[in-house]
């Protein structure tokens, strides 16, 4: 019975730092998120007004194909980071289901 006890406390340990872990993980993937949006949105802003100020000619400008690779590529990040977030919200999840269920 005492070796029972003792794996169970050793198996909620473990969750709960890895609980901590995740929670912090997801902390530091949502300021990501965050700091991606402002850097796609300021991207998005100097494109338009590029486009604005040039007209038809901003469509060959070396400059506007660099706004677009990198908002091409932050738009990636933040799907990559959102993607990441889901899964660490289905590892929440199954943590809740599992304390639910035991």
């Amino acid at each position: 019975m005492e070796n029972s006890f003792d794996l169970l406390e050793d198996r909620v340990r473990k969750a709960a730092d890895l609980v901590k872990r995740l929670r912090k993980e997801n902390r530091s993937l949502e300021e990501s998120v965050g700091s991606a949006r402002g850097r796609l949105q300021e991207a998005e802003k100097r494109l338009a007004a590029l486009e604005k100020d040039r007209g038809p000619a901003a469509k060959e400008g070396p400059e506007r194909e660099g706004l677009e690779r990198e908002v091409k590529a932050l738009r990636q990040q933040r799907d990559e980071v959102r993607q990441r977030i889901a899964k660490l919200v289905e590892v929440l999840e199954s943590l809740d289901e599992s304390g639910d269920n035991g």
